[in-house]
């Protein structure tokens, strides 16, 4: 436990101050304090010393420099464990803080209560951030309270402690501290650099923003403004496109590939793609992982869409595609993208891990007593990185580098599978052949008997259940080869 023997006030709001001063007076911790504060608390405790009195220096430039001086943070600073900081502090007449308490300037709600540019640069504080800072790194020796919002937590202190504060307590607040210091700063950022506002969030009703630099990622070409929708549906597509390096097209809606097929040409892979569900395509996002060339510009004009994005258009192609005037071009710049995933929840935010697991055949695991073929190995790996991008629980069919349909956000698998066989038999796909991919293990085997009515020859799931049994002897009564990669793929 370490005893408060000197403590440094620096305010805004002073608000509460009276009752933390007060249990210093008696405690008989020495204040220091500053302008306005050190006015104010000079009515509570006679004793409290201005900061002008240690540094033998006013106030300066209309109040914008008093504490920034190294015999206040050389006292902030300082180190009781090292000898050399202790001889340097009394060689110089530095006191030892051991309590720093400070309330920042009102940037937010002075940006929230004017368009006065001078007045808001004015609510920049300077000397109560360095001061949250100091008190924060020296947490060994000094317990910061960043904020007024704190109060409560330091009077417990005082008064239960006795004016003692552990190395957890100091640890705690220096917590507080850093997150005061980053929030203050991400503000001033966001003035100096506003948020991109768009034309609205997922409804109308919604307000929308983007925070990030789309001009490092896209070059914009033609069209209206992208919206929050098209955002996210171009976050998904870049994702999933990223796993192919043979030619390939994608098309999304609401997040999810509704169509994406590899071939040997643009027009070939967007032809295909577009036959995977030609009723979601409309309105759709299109993304490409090759330069779009004339004969596929062509095929994609008949289409209405919503976004293109590629790495390239060859000549003759965008004159074509600026024929809509609101459909929005993009040049794909560089391939950037977060490792991290970021979603607010609750009163928090969930942070993990992208997904960059993508399975190959040394992967699969053959579980059946039929081994699929080379051909449904090749077709395994194109369904499994297209289910890997669509939202659980997420069935999909292929066949020949091609998406025949896929069932997605369903609540159950077997649902999910009901859902990709009625959409791919609805747009005319001869399933027998095909192969489905699963982005979870099977609870049942039930999804292998309706896979087997459906014509699918193979299937590649993660496995893990423990009804994995029942799955792969269905397998083998129905003649169907299955693999397992070990990898579950949910996305929600």
């Amino acid at each position: 436990m370490k005893k408060i023997k000197t403590a440094l006030i620096s305010v805004f709001y002073k608000t509460g101050v009276d009752t933390v001063v007060s249990l210093l007076k008696e405690q008989c911790v020495q204040i220091y304090s500053t302008g306005g504060t050190y006015d104010y608390i000079r009515n509570l405790d006679p004793t409290v010393k201005s900061v002008e009195s240690l540094t033998t220096y006013p106030s300066i430039l209309g109040g914008r420099v008093k504490t920034l001086h190294p015999k206040v943070f050389g006292g902030i600073l300082g180190r009781t464990h090292l000898e050399s900081d202790q001889r340097e502090m009394g060689q110089y007449g530095i006191p030892a803080f051991d309590l720093v308490i400070v309330d920042l300037y009102p940037f937010e709600e002075t940006v929230a209560s004017t368009d006065d540019e001078s007045a808001i640069i004015e609510k920049i504080d300077i000397g109560g951030i360095s001061l949250i800072r100091a008190g924060a790194k020296n947490f060994n020796d000094v317990l910061i309270v960043p904020s007024r919002k704190h109060y409560d937590e330091l009077i417990h202190l005082l008064k239960t402690q006795k004016g003692e504060t552990s190395l957890e307590d100091r640890k705690r607040f220096a917590c507080y501290a850093f997150a005061e210091s980053s929030s203050y700063d991400t503000a001033i950022h966001r003035w100096f650099a506003p948020d991109t506002e768009l034309r609205y969030g997922e409804n109308p009703h919604q307000k929308g923003y983007f925070r990030g630099d789309l001009d490092a990622l896209f070059e914009k070409l033609h069209g209206k403004d992208l919206s929050y929708n098209n955002l996210l549906d171009l976050d998904a597509g870049l994702n999933l496109i990223r796993e192919f390096d043979t030619t390939a097209f994608a098309i999304l809606k609401h997040n999810n590939p509704c169509g994406i097929a590899c071939r040997p040409t643009v027009k070939e892979a967007y032809l295909a793609a577009l036959a995977g569900d030609p009723v979601s395509a409309f309105g759709g996002v299109l993304v490409c992982n090759r330069p779009i060339d004339l004969e596929a510009a062509e095929e994609i004009n008949k289409l209405f869409v919503e976004v293109i994005v590629a790495p390239g258009y060859e000549a003759g192609v965008l004159d074509l595609l600026f024929t809509k005037k609101n459909r929005i071009v993009l040049r794909l710049k560089e391939d950037l993208y977060k490792k991290e995933i970021v979603k607010t929840a609750l009163n928090g935010y969930l942070v993990e891990d992208r997904d960059m697991h993508t399975e190959s055949a040394a992967n699969f695991k053959v579980v059946t007593k039929k081994a699929p073929t080379q051909k449904e190995i090749d077709d395994m790996i194109f369904a499994n990185k297209v289910v890997k991008h669509s939202r659980s629980n997420a069935i999909t069919l292929a066949k020949d580098g091609q998406l025949c349909a896929s069932g997605i956000g369903q609540t159950s698998r077997v649902d999910a599978l009901r859902q990709a066989i009625e959409k791919a038999q609805s747009f005319g796909f001869d399933l027998h052949g095909a192969v489905l991919a699963s982005d979870a293990f099977f609870p049942f085997d039930d999804c292998v008997k309706l896979a087997h009515e459906a014509g699918i020859t193979a299937i590649v799931q993660p496995g893990g259940s423990v009804r994995d049994q029942e799955s792969i002897n269905c397998c083998d009564q129905f003649g169907i080869s299955m693999v397992f990669t070990g990898f579950r793929h949910f996305k929600h």
